[in-house]
């Protein structure tokens, strides 16, 4: 899908289904103590589908109706504005070194095509988040860190490297997104020296030794990007710390992170008036999400420091499916802390499969089972990458929603843009997840209450079957149609 296809696609704005409800402030389920009235009020109906020209479509206007019982053989999705439960951060994606040197390589205007997609709230899909690196992830041309080698006391520390590609992206980012981009950043592994194996790649362990000027390192990057015009939300203490890559990475148990976090980071970050910054731990997929947050949230002195627990969804590397009850198992456990989704892509880029259409579904699956499992916020890994899934220095190429021919100045939008797009568009920070309840498997759904009191129902169809359904509100009924292999978000 090229760009000219995506702008007669996507000439939308950010509306809602518009309830009366009073906000509330933690993330259980919450009763609203105002009566909601649909009134004469309409649906809007917005879809991606394969085998249409539907991207982000406009495509039906739907009309409530008295209704009453549904029979079991009706097909239903039943939104209860009533109730509501944890509170949006925001959606977006990383901000890597292979994101801002590909869009970096393009032209100009292609340049700013690409930030309006990503950022514009009207004509594009409204990025409100964003992660990034602390020095070089695999998806850089080279490793690299902020300081000379052995340099313990950090005299050398610079963010020069990021100063020609990566900074410059991000703060235009930023004014894309109107001037505010809610973001953190994440390590890959520590300098070469600090570690027990002497190099940045294939795992390894932080050294005692270290711990200390690691921690006061994130201090640094902090300041420095701040420095820069780059406010910094929140950090992640290890990406991915229970994987040895060939690429950077670094080891750390639970015991270890957890030990780090109330020793040496959290005391550091306070120490230097960071105490806003939002902690995020694991970082990594929902597989061993529990013993990871348990080991950490169980110890007071640690947990003090924690604002959330990050994750990923590779965990399907070893056959399982996606794990989403062990989001619900750490939610209902610790309740008060918040459930973020820090990465996620589709793996062994190949050109051929650009057009893929299991690409965005994979995206749409994932969000709305994260989302009803109490997630705040959801990060997309690359948001751009070239025409060979990289630049990335081991060969580990990927896809992104959006990629960048570097050769010919084509931009290319795989689905999976769109997939984001029903939620980020319509998905607001500060806004509540409401319930939205299907009773076909075949339709998924999750629903939303944004802060001007809009709301929207998102619903997922990942089969063959054309579905009429009916979406069921207080009694009343708009009858609606879910496309095979379809997303559609629903507004008034």
């Amino acid at each position: 899908m090229t760009k000219s296809l995506y702008f007669s696609a996507i000439a939308l704005f950010a509306v809602g289904i518009t309830f009366s409800c009073s906000q509330t402030k933690t993330t259980q389920s919450q009763t609203s103590n105002t009566d909601f009235k649909l009134g004469n009020k309409q649906v809007t109906v917005y879809t991606t589908a394969q085998n249409t020209d539907h991207r982000l479509t406009q495509t039906e206007t739907l009309q409530f109706k008295d209704f009453g019982q549904p029979l079991e053989t009706q097909v239903c999705v039943f939104v209860d504005p009533a109730k509501t439960f944890q509170t949006m951060v925001g959606i977006g994606g990383a901000i890597t070194d292979a994101t801002a040197e590909t869009v970096a390589k393009m032209p100009k205007e292609k340049q700013q095509e690409i930030l309006k997609a990503y950022y514009d709230p009207t004509a594009g899909i409204g990025y409100t988040l964003a992660r990034t690196t602390i020095h070089s992830s695999d998806f850089a041309t080279g490793s690299y860190t902020y300081i000379e080698e052995n340099d313990k006391e950090l005299k050398t520390f610079s963010v020069r490297h990021d100063e020609q590609f990566r900074i410059p992206f991000i703060k235009q980012a930023i004014a894309a997104a109107g001037g505010k981009l809610t973001t953190y950043a994440s390590p890959w592994s520590p300098p070469a020296f600090m570690k027990d194996t002497k190099t940045m790649l294939r795992g390894g362990k932080l050294l005692p030794e270290y711990r200390q000027p690691w921690a006061d390192y994130f201090v640094k990057f902090v300041n420095a990007y701040e420095k820069a015009g780059i406010p910094i939300w929140g950090l992640t203490v290890q990406n991915e710390p229970m994987a040895k890559q060939t690429w950077e990475s670094c080891i750390f148990t639970a015991e270890e992170e957890r030990d780090f976090i109330k020793n040496f980071l959290g005391p550091t970050l306070y120490k230097n008036g960071m105490k806003d910054k939002k902690l995020i731990a694991w970082d990594h997929n929902r597989d061993l999400i529990y013993q990871r947050a348990s080991t950490v949230l169980n110890d007071p002195e640690a947990a003090k420091y924690v604002w959330g627990i990050g994750y990923h969804w590779y965990e399907t590397w070893t056959g399982s499916d996606m794990l989403f009850d062990n989001l619900r198992k750490v939610k209902e456990t610790f309740p008060e802390t918040n459930l973020i989704f820090t990465e996620g892509c589709i793996e062994k880029f190949d050109f051929n499969r650009i057009n893929d259409w299991s690409l965005g579904e994979r995206y749409g699956y994932s969000m709305v089972n994260d989302f009803n499992a109490g997630t705040v916020a959801w990060t997309d890994w690359n948001m751009v990458l070239d025409e060979k899934g990289g630049p990335n220095h081991v060969g580990n190429f990927c896809f992104a929603p959006i990629h960048a021919d570097t050769r010919n100045g084509k931009v290319y939008y795989t689905n999976s843009y769109y997939y984001l797009g029903h939620f980020s568009k319509f998905v607001k920070p500060g806004a509540k997840r409401i319930i939205s309840s299907s009773n076909r498997d075949a339709l998924q759904t999750t629903a939303f209450l944004n802060p001007d009191g809009k709301v929207a129902v998102v619903v997922l169809n990942t089969t063959d079957k054309k579905l009429p359904y009916k979406l069921w509100i207080n009694g009343k009924a708009a009858d609606a149609t879910s496309l095979p292999h379809s997303i559609a978000t629903l507004v008034l």
